[in-house]
């Protein structure tokens, strides 16, 4: 589904990747780890037309999508939740989910897909008039994603979904995503917590300094000697 062939990127004059090759099949859950500045988010962005490429390919559904704008990688299906809290706190809940319609709004279903979004996330039901920035941090990382899910992406990417939630809230969430999952939508999910990244996800890459040093099965990795040295407090 998606493929990334030998992609480097810069910023100015520091690598930050270095002839990166990963896949995301239809229908799976991959996920790329890594310490922070390994080159995970910057992964991301380069898929999303964030950050140009200096080297390397990208293919979408069989396209070349290689040095496409956001706005037209986000129509043809890739949509991406970024790290933080970013909404629109003064807009309410409704209104920050309604956004992520507005390069499909001609299309229609925005009824059925608000619908959608409060069946896996209820509390946004809850809160739909109120002010986006009057959510708790659970709250809001909920609306991110459920304002992606608006969009109906082909497939999702999640920067670190986890960051700054407790572990109940890690659990609820994560299970949100097997939902997200098992409705049909893949996943090329960062996450800094290694333990519930394997356990959610079919196939991981490890990334260190910018470069894929690892990859396999997420089973395996869990019980790779290295990786638990290094990722999971082994």
């Amino acid at each position: 589904m998606l493929e990334l062939s030998g992609i480097s990127a810069s910023y100015g004059a520091i690598r930050a990747l270095e002839n990166v090759s990963l896949s995301v099949p239809a229908g799976r859950i991959v996920c790329l780890l890594g310490a922070n500045g390994a080159g995970k988010t910057t992964t991301l962005n380069c898929i999303s037309g964030v950050v140009p490429l200096t080297a390397g390919r990208i293919r979408f559904e069989g396209e070349d999508i290689t040095g496409w704008p956001i706005d037209r990688i986000v129509a043809r299906g890739i949509v991406q939740v970024p790290e933080g809290r970013e909404i629109f706190p003064e807009l309410t809940v409704a209104d920050n989910l309604l956004l992520g319609t507005w390069l499909r709004r001609r299309k229609g279903g925005a009824a059925r897909d608000f619908e959608r979004i409060y069946n896996y996330f209820p509390r946004l039901r809850e809160r739909a008039r109120q002010p986006a920035g009057t959510l708790s941090g659970g709250e809001q990382q909920m609306l991110m994603i459920g304002r992606a899910l608006m969009a109906q992406p082909k497939l999702l990417l999640l920067d670190e979904p986890s960051l700054g939630l407790s572990p109940l809230l890690v659990q609820q969430l994560f299970g949100i995503i097997a939902r997200v999952h098992a409705d049909g939508v893949p996943i090329l999910l960062v996450e800094q917590n290694a333990a519930v990244a394997l356990a959610a996800s079919h196939y991981a890459y490890i990334i260190e300094n910018g470069e894929i040093r690892l990859d396999g099965p997420a089973r395996d990795l869990e019980q790779n000697e290295e990786v638990k040295a290094a990722y999971l407090g082994a």
